[in-house]
């Protein structure tokens, strides 16, 4: 799960449609799933009794409320997206949903996909399109040199190469 600060919402509305699937798998866990689980235990710890001292019925209302607000920013959230599927014909440039091979300065090739600001996960290669990285990437070819901005300084990476398909 996410959190974000109150107005750091996503910027891009375009996910992948593994991204759309898992979110959507999230959702559907969670309402058919999670909430009905959660809710059982809560009517259970009520039965017992004091209320104010029952320790599983506090951190069981806690965690439905967690829960219903996840379910309502996903609900929310899904409504607005746009799956983008890989490009039919290539036409030579890195574009959304891409995975794309660089090399650094130093030699060294990390590969990365451009994915929606909903399903990045860096420890993954997995790259937000807002980010300084996929911005710079969208629109390359194979060989273009690439100046990403970052707060501790600029890296230049060479665009090695690229796909849609995950190996």
């Amino acid at each position: 799960m996410v959190f974000r600060r109150p107005g750091s919402g996503p910027k891009s509305k375009y996910i992948t449609p593994e991204g759309y699937k898992k979110l959507t798998g999230e959702l559907m866990r969670l309402w058919n799933e999670e909430r009905p689980r959660v809710t059982q235990e809560v009517a259970d710890a009520a039965a017992l009794g004091d209320r104010s001292e029952n320790a599983e019925y506090i951190y069981g209302k806690k965690r439905l409320r967690e829960i219903d607000r996840r379910v309502q920013f996903l609900r929310k959230r899904i409504d607005k997206l746009e799956i983008v599927a890989p490009p039919q014909d290539d036409d030579g440039k890195v574009r959304f949903g891409a995975w794309v091979t660089l090399e650094d300065e130093d030699g060294e090739e990390v590969e990365y996909r451009i994915v929606g600001p909903d399903e990045f996960d860096v420890a993954h290669g997995r790259i937000s399109l807002d980010s300084p990285m996929a911005l710079a990437l969208i629109g390359k070819c194979c060989g273009d040199d690439v100046l990403v901005r970052r707060p501790k300084g600029d890296t230049e990476y060479t665009v090695i190469s690229y796909r849609y398909t995950a190996d």
